[in-house]
């Protein structure tokens, strides 16, 4: 089932992100996700970083199994899936509910940050690779991409 997050989600997306982070599959090595995410998300900081935006998710049993948040001017900031469903096409799910609201708020491009894990996801999307980055958490490097997607 696809809809948009509750308040009351706000521990079971910080279960996901945390699963998909450092729990799946991943280039990025144990001590590059430690440092990405070095513990599960919560408290206040984590509820108003969700309350800023709009959060598509995937229920599968009653259990959320993925999220994408979208916020106005079309950032992408969260896209992620729980390790046990990545790779069966649920990330494609929760995309077409995110670019349809892109649409009907009339949002130019969607656009992100993608780890090297999402990359793909987002090139199968219609995404483009804008340029590579670096960026440094607690004393590790981390590339990422800078992608977008055209809707106009």
């Amino acid at each position: 089932m696809l809809r948009w997050a509750s308040p009351g989600d706000t521990p079971e997306l910080a279960q996901v992100f945390f699963a998909a982070v450092r729990e799946g599959a991943s280039p990025y090595s144990d001590a590059q996700r430690k440092a990405w995410l070095p513990a599960s998300p919560g408290g206040r900081a984590w509820a108003e970083r969700l309350e800023a935006k709009h959060v598509a998710v995937a229920e599968r049993d009653g259990v959320i199994a993925g999220f994408i948040s979208v916020e106005a001017g079309g950032y992408i900031d969260l896209a992620f899936i729980r390790p046990e469903h990545q790779g069966t096409g649920l990330f494609g799910q929760i995309f077409q509910k995110i670019e349809s609201w892109a649409r009907n708020h009339s949002e130019p491009r969607l656009w992100t940050h993608a780890s090297l894990m999402a990359q793909p996801a987002f090139r199968a999307k219609g995404f483009l690779v804008i340029h590579h980055e670096t960026v440094e958490r607690d004393g590790q490097k981390l590339t990422r991409a800078k992608m977008e997607k055209i809707l106009t």
